[in-house]
């Protein structure tokens, strides 16, 4: 999903921004001071991450069609995401919740929470949403504007990266817990051509909403968290987004550098640019956990050029920035063990 807060009708409060930024920095300054000591760039055993299974699994997904909440297509790739976490994770939790859309009408979700390594108390939180948006209301033919998209982009490329980290996680164990979840209705917010005015964009990311307010284990904490979300597009440029930029900028700078010394510092670019509306702002509002999103930018001023419209499928995902994205979460997970 993401809207972009700068240039979007709906702005986002700067009361709200003031506020969360102020409450969040006496919060959760610790928690990154700790997050950036334990990354450490010393010679680790990272293992490989394969970037023809992330791909087969962002395909996977594709198959099932646009899994738009309450579909066929929704529920049965949820429930193929969770058999498939089994086989790695030691917990697969799903959090069922019933949220309100845009236009009041309720909608029912599941998150899917993943996890490894439950003993241990140091832990690192990745995410990403696994729903498609239900109309490609940006599609340049305004006959497709209430078409389903498929998502392989934005949403199907994150979950495919986690995947395969999830397999690479059971290959080889960490001493830091991981905890992987999958947001559900995130990508549902207000389309183009209604007309309804949700000031505080809060009729998107429902699932992290509900997470974040409603953590799967009382009291959860993370010392820092990564969203990932359209991370399959082919020659990305992935800038420091200013929402992750206030909430977590050494974790943001960190992981930006982690990108250089592998080699990607073509894809993440040391630019910055204006507030995103994702599900990193809900988990830093509410969860206070630091978390950073990882997103495409385009300097022409969208995401990427499929973004929200009926060609927004398998065809647009590269292995390689599949295994860019992976590759630094894993330099990330496994430096700080």
């Amino acid at each position: 999903m993401v809207i972009r807060l700068e240039n979007k009708m709906k702005k986002l409060s700067l009361i709200f921004l003031a506020v969360s930024v102020i409450v969040f920095a006496s919060c959760n300054g610790k928690k990154q001071k700790e997050a950036e000591k334990n990354f450490n760039y010393a010679s680790v055993e990272i293992p490989a991450f394969n970037a023809d299974s992330a791909y087969a699994y962002v395909k996977k997904q594709c198959d099932f069609g646009p899994r738009v909440p309450e579909s066929k297509a929704h529920k049965a790739c949820g429930d193929y995401l969770i058999s498939f976490f089994k086989q790695y994770a030691d917990t697969v939790i799903e959090q069922n919740f019933t949220s309100k859309l845009y236009n009041g009408k309720e909608v029912k979700g599941r998150n899917i929470i993943v996890s490894f390594n439950l003993a241990s108390t140091d832990r690192a939180l990745f995410s990403a949403h696994w729903d498609s948006r239900a109309w490609a209301d940006n599609d340049p033919d305004e006959k497709n504007h209430k078409t389903p998209i498929i998502g392989a982009n934005d949403g199907a490329s994150g979950v495919g990266v986690l995947m395969e980290m999830a397999r690479c996680l059971k290959m080889k164990p960490t001493s830091v817990g991981v905890d992987i979840v999958l947001f559900d209705v995130e990508d549902q917010g207000c389309p183009e051509w209604d007309e309804t005015d949700i000031e505080d964009q809060s009729d998107w990311c429902l699932g992290s909403q509900h997470w974040a307010k409603n953590l799967h284990i009382p009291f959860y904490q993370a010392n820092y968290g990564i969203l990932l979300d359209m991370v399959g597009y082919s020659n990305p440029l992935f800038v420091k987004e200013s929402q992750s930029m206030y909430y977590a900028p050494s974790i943001m700078n960190k992981v930006w550098q982690i990108a250089k010394d592998k080699g990607y510092g073509n894809m993440f670019s040391d630019e910055q640019i204006g507030g995103v509306m994702d599900d990193h702002i809900w988990v830093n509002k509410y969860a206070k956990i630091p978390m950073i999103d990882i997103v495409q930018y385009d300097p022409m001023g969208s995401f990427f050029p499929y973004w929200h419209t009926i060609k927004d499928d398998i065809n647009c995902i590269s292995k390689n920035t599949l295994k860019a994205v992976g590759d630094v979460c894993l330099v990330a997970i496994y430096s700080a063990s």
